[in-house]
This record gives C-alpha cells, sequence and structure tokens, in this order.
C-alpha cells in the first residue's frame, strides 16, 4: 500500500487502483497548507469539524475493485469522554497482509481492549501536537503499546516550513521521545519500503 501526508490529518492510501482519502480539510482552515483536490475511491473521516471533513475537496471515482477492508474504533476528540469536543474515529485499512491505523483526532487515551485491536499494526498515523489531541507524552505511550511496524507522526506544526496551528505544539517533542526518527523530504511512502527507523516524518504534499 502507498501513503501520502497531504497536510494536517489527511492522507491518501492508494492499493491496485483503489483510493481512500482521510480527513480532508476545508480550504484555508490549516496556516500554511494548500487546498485540498484529490480523486479518490473513496474518503472518510474522523469527525466532522472542518479541518476534518471537508468531502467536497475529494473527487469521487469508481474503482473496479475495492482491495480495503475498513473497521472503525469508536474514542473521543477529548479526555473527558468527548464533552468538549465530540467524538472521534480511528479507521483501520486492510488489504488482508497489512493494517494501517489513522487515530484521528484522539484526544484520549486507549482501554486494553482498544488498544490490543490495534496491537501489531503496519503503520500508525498518529496525532502528536497536543491542545486538540493527544500530545507527545500520551502519543509516546500509545506508541509502546500498540508497538505498530512503522510510525507517521501527523497533526502538529511545523516553524520551518510555515504551516499548523499556533496553539498545537511542533513534532520535536516526539522525536526527542521516540529517539531514532528518520525524515524524508518526500510526501509519500510505500508499506513494501524499509525505513532506517521506525519513525518516518514525512513532508506534507500540500505545504504552501
Amino acid at each position: 500500500m502507498k501513503i501520502t501526508w497531504i497536510g494536517h490529518s489527511c492522507v491518501k492510501v492508494e492499493k491496485d487502483g483503489y483510493s481512500v482519502v482521510i480527513d480532508p480539510y476545508e480550504d484555508g482552515s490549516v496556516p500554511g497548507l494548500l487546498p485540498v483536490k484529490e480523486q479518490a475511491s473513496a474518503v472518510l473521516c474522523s469527525h466532522e469539524h472542518g479541518d476534518h471533513n471537508h468531502r467536497e475537496g475529494v473527487k469521487l471515482v469508481e474503482s473496479l475493485a475495492e482491495p480495503l477492508q475498513i473497521s472503525m474504533i469508536d474514542t473521543y476528540h477529548d479526555g473527558a469522554k468527548g464533552a468538549m469536543r465530540g467524538p472521534n474515529k480511528i479507521h483501520i485499512l486492510t488489504d488482508g497482509t497489512e493494517r494501517i491505523a489513522h487515530l484521528g483526532d484522539l484526544g484520549c487515551m486507549l482501554d486494553e481492549s482498544q488498544v490490543e485491536m490495534l496491537k501489531n499494526v503496519d503503520v500508525l498515523l498518529i496525532p502528536v501536537g497536543g491542545y486538540y489531541t493527544i500530545d507527545a507524552k500520551q502519543a509516546c505511550e500509545l506508541c509502546e503499546k500498540i508497538a505498530p511496524k512503522l510510525i507517521i507522526p501527523m497533526h502538529y506544526r511545523d516553524d520551518e516550513l510555515g504551516f499548523g496551528y499556533d496553539v498545537i505544539a511542533t513534532k520535536d517533542e516526539f522525536i526527542k521521545l521516540m529517539g531514532h526518527v528518520e525524515i524524508v523530504r518526500n510526501s509519500t511512502i510505500d508499506t513494501k519500503e524499509k525505513p532506517m527507523a521506525k519513525v518516518v516524518v514525512l513532508l506534507p504534499q500540500n505545504h504552501a
């Protein structure tokens, strides 16, 4: 499977001509990111906030096959069982061999049964910026419990490239806590590739 980080929490997953865009953001909703203009077989949204539910930014196209199965885990966008920011859905995509988990705007820690559903996923897309989501320390704790083969951080601020909300943190603390990290100047990674590190930082495709 091929994964492209479009920016913020928006990613595109492709397999055998079939594609899914997850969490497209509204035009102008995320500082420093260009509008989402994608084509895909399907679009998924973790919750109904404007920086995650811009379905209109994705043109749906027909596909001859559907090689990906999709399942969900209901969670919360905050640590108060949704009282502050509402619900959040984790999406798990599998082609029968590999599994990719997109945590959306997860704002709470997961219980044992939820962790078990994610255990040993091949790729974990996880928010690390805090404020609206779990922070770097919580993200590292979850990564330890889930033990994914590959981790891709998302939903953070980058001062060098000039994208992301001012109130959320950069990726720096997460990288410091996780240790060996590979930073690539590329937006796309193939799950067949063998990166040098367990954590891979991608370049957002839509950075201005």
